[in-house]
């Protein structure tokens, strides 16, 4: 298990969408176990591989006690029940906006061994679970806000201290063997 550095906001690999998983091996294990590792160093309560330059669909997460993790996630919403509420992203540090979510949803997916696994969610849970999933498609929360919203959002972002306007989007190799450019898989 490593710490690995997160890809912030202007990184292209958070803009692609990511490959489904094909092999359940140690390899995809090492990089369930740096998810881990990195969100909670970094207190987030999800983290998608993306966000560490690798484009799969894996995502972990550390929600009121409930550490995890779901590999190829597909989700379901039993209503159409939503929620409204501060909303922050890993890759975008500092920024906080009121971002809709469905109030429930049922992801079904697999472990990082292959077996099959349901993730039942609501409020806070059920949030990252939309929001690490749609990491994986290539949204940011961001994305989700009105247009007004956004517009603020945008401009929080590129006054942000982290953020340079100027220079390109720095994009690193990958830690895990499966990367590559934009950390797609092979």
């Amino acid at each position: 298990m490593t710490v690995q550095p997160i890809r912030l906001f202007g990184d292209p690999v958070l803009r692609t969408p990511a490959d489904p998983v094909v092999d359940f091996d140690a390899e995809l294990r090492k990089l369930v176990a740096d998810l881990i590792e990195t969100m909670r160093d970094e207190g987030g309560a999800g983290l998608a591989a993306p966000q560490l330059g690798v484009g799969l669909r894996v995502f972990a997460f550390d929600v009121d006690d409930v550490v995890g993790h779901i590999v190829n996630p597909v989700l379901h919403f039993p209503d159409d029940e939503e929620q409204d509420g501060p909303e922050g992203c890993l890759s975008i540090p500092g920024l906080y906006f009121d971002t809709k979510r469905r109030q429930n949803v049922v992801a079904k997916g697999f472990t990082e061994h292959g077996d099959p696994i349901q993730l039942v969610g609501t409020g806070l849970m059920a949030r990252c679970v939309q929001h690490e999933t749609d990491h994986l498609d290539g949204v940011l929360f961001v994305d989700r806000l009105d247009p007004q919203a956004r517009k603020a959002a945008m401009k929080e972002i590129r006054q942000a201290e982290w953020y340079d306007a100027g220079a390109p989007p720095v994009v690193k190799a990958s830690p895990h063997s499966f990367g590559s450019l934009f950390g797609k898989g092979r």
